[in-house]
């Protein structure tokens, strides 16, 4: 855990009155994880997760946990959050905002296949459409706004050529944001963070079944292809190329258009979605690195992955939507 908040047994049984979850089984810490405490929490009820959270506060949280509510009254494969005796879903333990959520089955597929990636795309589709009624607005805290206040911050870091890569794409992104094909695309709540270890799958490698979606905590309302850009950019791509290889691409891609087509301003839009969602990760990961925070303590992701994956979808390479 980045930040690690011990929580007792003795923790636990005084939590849980505050809840009707039963009684108190076992209590287990989650390593995985940069951004909050977790533990698995068993009670004579059930399974569940136990999250402090150590760097959103009370106030920014009901974005997040509300939408997890949401979309799991739908039907959409996401933690399920806890309601309190009071019938809100947070709470307060050492100080630390927390909530309790239903544990998915399932584990991550860090090799995934079409098959993965098509059961990703559609579930993903029907978590963007379920969210279409959702009321509390919240933009991409990591979005446009963020990488132009963060980018100067790493460029003392970079050397000439790499100055020049980032400052120039994050010049066409503030262009194209102005633009009425991408005020057109259609948007609304996002995951914008669903790489392969936020994916649960159950089942086997050859016939995997959907196990649900995991940590929500960077979710925003941006445009849809934006979330479809951040998950392919990590699903569907040669890892130490950043190339995107075409058949898991195709199968993501034609899963997710199956629940919800394309738009003709998401065509027009895909290649320049693509290097938007490669830039957001190379700065993240280069301010992680180079300026992280004084309570980090796991190691930072190379901001290198996502500096190539970028210079491949600036390529003459870069597929259309209509090429799948």
């Amino acid at each position: 855990m980045a930040v690690f908040t011990p929580v007792s047994d003795a923790d636990a049984r005084e939590l849980l009155k505050r809840y009707t979850l039963g009684e108190l089984v076992t209590l287990r810490g989650i390593t995985a994880g940069i951004e909050n405490t977790n533990y698995f929490l068993t009670t004579t009820q059930g399974e569940f997760v136990l999250t402090l959270f150590e760097v959103l506060t009370f106030e920014q949280l009901p974005f997040y946990i509300e939408l997890m509510h949401h979309l799991a009254q739908r039907g959409i494969p996401v933690p399920q959050p806890q309601t309190l005796l009071d019938g809100t879903r947070l709470t307060m333990l050492h100080d630390k905002p927390t909530a309790i959520v239903s544990r998915l089955s399932g584990g991550y597929e860090p090799a995934p296949s079409p098959a993965h990636c098509a059961l990703a795309g559609k579930t993903l589709a029907r978590a963007h459409l379920a969210a279409q009624d959702f009321t509390i607005q919240q933009p991409n805290l990591r979005g446009l706004a963020w990488w132009q206040a963060t980018v100067p911050k790493v460029l003392p870091f970079l050397d000439d050529d790499q100055r020049a890569l980032i400052e120039d794409t994050l010049n066409e992104q503030t262009a194209f944001a102005a633009t009425d094909t991408y005020g057109a695309l259609p948007s609304g709540p996002a995951h914008c963070d669903l790489f392969r270890d936020n994916v649960l799958f159950d089942g086997t490698f050859e016939m995997p079944r959907m196990g649900g979606f995991i940590d929500f905590y960077f979710a925003g309302c941006d445009t849809w292809l934006f979330d479809v850009a951040v998950s392919v950019n990590d699903w569907c791509i040669e890892r130490h190329t950043g190339v995107l290889d075409p058949e898991r691409l195709r199968a993501w891609l034609d899963a997710y258009a199956q629940v919800r087509p394309f738009t003709l301003e998401e065509h027009a839009a895909w290649p320049v979605l693509l290097q938007a969602a490669a830039l957001r990760f190379w700065v993240s990961r280069l301010y992680d690195f180079h300026l992280p925070r004084p309570a980090q303590t796991l190691k930072p992701h190379d901001p290198r992955h996502f500096e190539r994956i970028l210079r491949q979808r600036r390529g003459p390479a870069t597929p259309t939507l209509q090429d799948y």
